[in-house]
Parts: structure tokens; sequence; C-alpha cells
């Protein structure tokens, strides 16, 4: 029995128990959102996990890690690193994204290790072993693509990015728009070219029955990918990523139907304009399912410095009603992204879901942000670093930097804390 199977029929899970406490919700708020496709707990049943993670509505943001090999570097040791480095900043899950060396061996050893949930892309590994055995990315079969789907589900994971709304009606449509930018999602070029070679539809889509038992069965959520997204800000909100948007609408629902927990991909790159319209078209077209974000990105122009522009779309798409950011790297668009790089990517991400929190209204968002404030207030320096999401960073900068007194270099001698408190007594804001 899924996870919304178990809340539809009443049955409150081990897993729904730890979701709320780690929330401050009540259980019988996460086991209501689950039974109305609002909330999903991404874990498969084997895959042993140490923290459980609740994404939907009336939870707080989460920011998911994108780790995992190339064809140019393809290390599991610094796989590995990328990971640790993911769950030390506390990023929520993890994706393995990896194109390059053993994709199972490591799959495999991402998961061994892993604590938090873990996404895949299985078309990835289906059209890399197509390329082995056959020559091309277009000679996968269909059952060379469900095999792979099973294997992974089996291993243990989470959840899948599954690129079910690239049909041919959706390609049609891309066809007549002449973006910019065609396709930049992987998973949704691979399939574009299979249905062309082929002339054949998608087979997540035509076989849409067959993907769902596969999830029902390991309890695997679907993240249905949005394949069609804008690589572009001129290609942002489209025909093309419209129409697959409707086609994930109704396969939602299906999922549902089949007791299959769901959530839906959202688009990279958007002006800031934009980005409420699409959160609200997936809410609405989508019945309200978890939304899933890249970002998104905000300008094109920020090669180096993307996770600044992503965070910026993340915050407005998480207020809006998204609930799941995907983080950006300083490495975007450049190449394939170090421990570093992960690191700045969650913490700039988890700025984003914060800030977003606090709107919202998320239980503990503004207190924590009232607790900092105070330690300012009172030149509690420690209590700053402990409260700060990066405390090692926040203690190296500050003594570093540090002057004679009490206050930070900036201000010295001026600090106007210090000068206020002396006015006002000295004593006000003291906790």
């Amino acid at each position: 029995m899924t996870q919304l199977e178990s809340a539809r029929n009443g049955i409150m899970s081990s897993e729904m128990k730890l979701v709320a406490e780690a929330e401050g919700v009540a259980s019988e708020f996460i086991q209501q959102g689950l039974a109305k496709g609002t909330i999903i707990i991404p874990a498969n049943r084997n895959h042993k996990l140490s923290h459980y993670c609740g994404i939907g509505k009336g939870l707080r943001v989460k920011v998911n890690a994108n780790i995992g090999t190339s064809t140019d570097f393809s290390d599991i040791e610094s796989e590995l690193e990328k990971l640790k480095v993911a769950i030390e900043y506390k990023a929520d899950t993890v994706m393995d994204l990896s194109t390059g060396g053993d994709l199972t061996a490591i799959r495999r050893a991402i998961l061994k290790e892993s604590s938090i949930p873990l996404g895949t892309v299985p078309i990835y590994q289906a059209g890399i072993e197509a390329i082995e055995r056959r020559g091309s990315i277009v000679a996968i079969t269909t059952d060379d693509l469900f095999r792979v789907i099973e294997g992974q589900a089996e291993e243990g994971v989470d959840f899948m990015t599954v690129h079910c709304g690239v049909t041919r009606a959706a390609i049609e449509r891309l066809k007549r728009q002449r973006r910019v930018t065609d396709v930049v999602s992987r998973g949704g070029a691979f399939l574009l070219g299979w249905i062309l070679h082929n002339e054949r539809e998608n087979p997540l889509y035509e076989q849409y029955d067959r993907l769902l038992e596969i999830a029902r069965k390991f309890d695997v959520t679907l993240s249905l990918g949005d394949g069609l997204r804008p690589g572009s800000l001129a290609d942002a909100t489209d025909r093309a990523q419209v129409e697959e948007l409707l086609i994930l609408g109704e396969l939602v629902e299906r999922a549902w139907d089949a007791g299959v927990q769901v959530m839906v991909e959202g688009p990279g790159h958007v002006p800031l304009d934009q980005i409420t319209t699409n959160v609200q078209l997936e809410k609405s077209l989508c019945k309200g399912a978890p939304f899933y974000v890249l970002g998104p990105l905000v300008t094109d122009i920020a090669a180096g410095y993307d996770h600044i522009s992503g965070a910026i779309g993340g915050a407005i798409a998480a207020m809006a009603g998204a609930d799941f950011l995907c983080y950006v790297t300083p490495s975007e668009h450049l190449g394939l992204p170090g421990p570093d790089d992960v690191k700045v990517g969650v913490i700039a991400s988890r700025i984003a879901a914060h800030a977003a929190d606090i709107v919202n209204g998320v239980k503990g968002a503004w207190e924590w942000d009232k607790k900092m404030s105070l330690a300012r207030k009172n030149l509690d320096w420690e209590e700053q670093s402990r409260l700060c999401l990066d405390p090692a960073k926040a203690r190296q900068v500050h003594s570093q930097l540090a002057t004679s007194g009490v206050a930070c270099s900036m201000c010295g001698d001026y600090c106007a804390l210090e000068l206020v408190a002396s006015f006002l007594g000295n004593t006000q804001g003291k906790c």
C-alpha cells in the first residue's frame, strides 16, 4: 500500500507521523494532504531513510540538490562527496543525474549513503545503454525503458522524473512555435528524437498504466517532467510548454486514481512577471499537485551567478505556491558542479525557500528570523552564527574581520546598535 492509499484508507503511517513532527503540524494534516494529493512523501519502501520529507501545500518549501557524473567526469567518490555536502547543508532531497561511468554502480553507491530521498531520471540510463548496445539513443526499445525504470525502483529510488508529456502533439506545437532555444531538457531531447525517428508515440505516455503499476509496487513518487520547459526567457510560457502542462494535468489524476504519489515539474527560465502565472497555471491544471521548479531563472545573462538568478525566481515561485525548488549552482550552463558549487547552490535555494516560508506563514519561519534579530541587537555573535544557514562561514568572516570592540568591523566604534543601546539605557531588547 502506498502512502497515498494509506492516507485514503485512514491509516496513519510512521512516515506521516515523522513528517508531521518535523513540520510542527498535526499528523492528521499530513494524512489529509496526502489523501487529496496536495502533499507527497517520497519514500520507496526499499530505501531506508533517516530523514523523511513532506512536500506540498502548507509545508516548508523544500530544496533538491542535483549531483551526478558526466561523460567528462565520472568519479564515484566525487559524487559521494557532493552528496555529503548536500546533506550537511540541509538539502531535503538529492537527484542522481549521472550520464558517465557505471551508472548502476554510481546510483547504488549514492542510494546506500543517502539518508534523504533520492531521485533519478531513468531515460538517461535507457538512452545511454541504447547507444552502447545499438549505436543510438533512438534505438531504445519500450521494454528497455521500462526495464530500467523497474530496476531503479526495485533498488530503492524514491522519486523519478518521467517525461510523459512529450507527446507527438506537443512536438508539433513546438515545431510551429519556432523557439529560440528549442528543447533544453536532456530527457525531453532523448524522447523527442526517439518519437520523430520512430514515428511513434512516447512510450511513457502510451503505456502510462504500465508506469503506474511499477510506481505503485514500490511506492515511487512520479515527478512528471517538463521536457519542453523553456530554456530562455524568450520561450517562457509558450504554446509547447502549456500543451505539455495540459497533458500532465490529466496524468496527475490518472496517477491518483491508481494510488500513486505524483508531483509536477515546472519551467526553468521565466521572466519575473510570468512566475506567479506559471505557478497558478500548474495549480489549476494539475488540481493542486505539488509543483517542483528548476530555479526558475529570471535572466539569461547570469552565467557564473545563476544560483542568484535562480534564488530570485525561486523565492517568487515559492511565495506564489511552488512547493519544491531544484537548486541552481554557479556552474549552471558552464560545467559540472563540484562540492563547493553544491554548497552554494543549496544555501541559495534555502534562502529563497525560507523567504517564502516567512510570508506564507509556515510554522517557525518568522520566529527563526526574530531570534536572529534579537541576537544582532544584543551583539551576540555566537548566537548569530548558530542561527544562520552556514554557521562556519559566519564565524570565519567575523573572526577574520573582528575589531577590538564588541561590534563588527563594518561600523567599529560607530555601531548603531551599540550607540542606541547606550542612549536608551542599554538594557532594552536583552533576552
